[in-house]
């Protein structure tokens, strides 16, 4: 069951990185294509989800291997729904930004 643990961290991990990393490339690329702020406020949105999401990983997988060890279910994490409504509006955002280029 451990292992089953260390793959959802490294998926944790994996998630971050993506949005940080998309984060920058929307703030970042294009830097001629016009709406920067909007552009920046994208960027800011991914950035700190993908934050969010590297904080919380650690303390997830503490959570988890103790609750697994002990025999008690699993804690339920409020991740999720913060990456969903995150993504959300930074999809519509970009849904905006696609319409005013």
């Amino acid at each position: 069951m451990s292992l089953a643990a260390e793959r959802t961290y490294l998926a944790y991990v994996r998630t971050a990185l993506a949005f940080l990393a998309g984060g920058v490339a929307v703030a970042g690329a294009l830097p001629d294509a016009g709406h920067s702020g909007l552009r920046r406020v994208i960027g800011v949105v991914l950035v700190l989800i993908g934050s969010f999401v590297a904080i919380t990983a650690g303390r997830r997988f503490s959570l988890v291997t103790t609750a697994m060890r002990r025999g008690d279910p699993l804690p339920a994490h409020v991740a999720p729904l913060v990456v969903t409504v995150g993504t959300v509006a930074a999809a519509l955002l970009a849904i905006v930004l696609v319409l005013l280029f």
